[in-house]
């Protein structure tokens, strides 16, 4: 018989940031933007780096747990949450860097599109993507990503230049034309 998996079997890195049921802020991490959805994951990682998504993609690997992703926080069917597993929230990884020299930016994937709308249109610029402040901008840019600049100036994935990604494996990588 398998044994069950508890927050003690995390690796030390996790066990930091990690939330549990009986966490004081279990409730409100597990909220999601569709407040119908109502799901209910036995721990929930807030990652603050890259080597936190791939330590927690590891061990739910390992540990065979279900498991979600959660980037903005925006799916309308909770697609960043699940019951029972684990999610990896990505929030925490909000950064947007801008370089203004190339007009490009970088964001990780815990950003909202007011995330990216407030550095960039401080510069001047903006990224041609979707509407609502508060949707995520990796899931708007991997679902093609529309709005007001789309006529001009395409899908939000047409813009993309690179994506650094997490594989099942643990392994990172970069996709990119180049």
């Amino acid at each position: 018989m398998d044994k069950p998996v508890t927050s003690h079997d995390f690796p030390d890195r996790l066990l930091a940031s990690l939330i549990d049921q009986n966490h004081p802020a279990y409730e409100e991490a597990r909220g999601l933007y569709n407040a119908m959805i109502d799901k209910r994951p036995r721990w929930i990682i807030p990652c603050a780096e890259v080597a936190d998504v791939v330590a927690a993609v590891n061990h739910a690997r390992e540990k065979q747990l279900l498991l979600a992703i959660r980037g903005g926080g925006h799916s309308g069917p909770g697609f960043g949450s699940c019951d029972g597993g684990m999610v990896i929230d990505m929030s925490p990884m909000n950064r947007v860097d801008i370089d203004l020299g190339t007009s490009t930016v970088r964001v990780e994937a815990g950003c909202t599109q007011g995330d990216v709308d407030r550095a960039t249109s401080a510069h001047g610029l903006a990224v041609p993507a979707g509407l609502v402040s508060s949707t995520g901008i990796a899931g708007l840019t991997l679902g093609g990503g529309t709005g007001h600049l789309t006529r001009k100036h395409g899908l939000t994935i047409d813009n993309l230049l690179a994506a650094e990604v997490v594989l099942a494996d643990g392994s990172v990588v970069t996709a990119s034309e180049n």
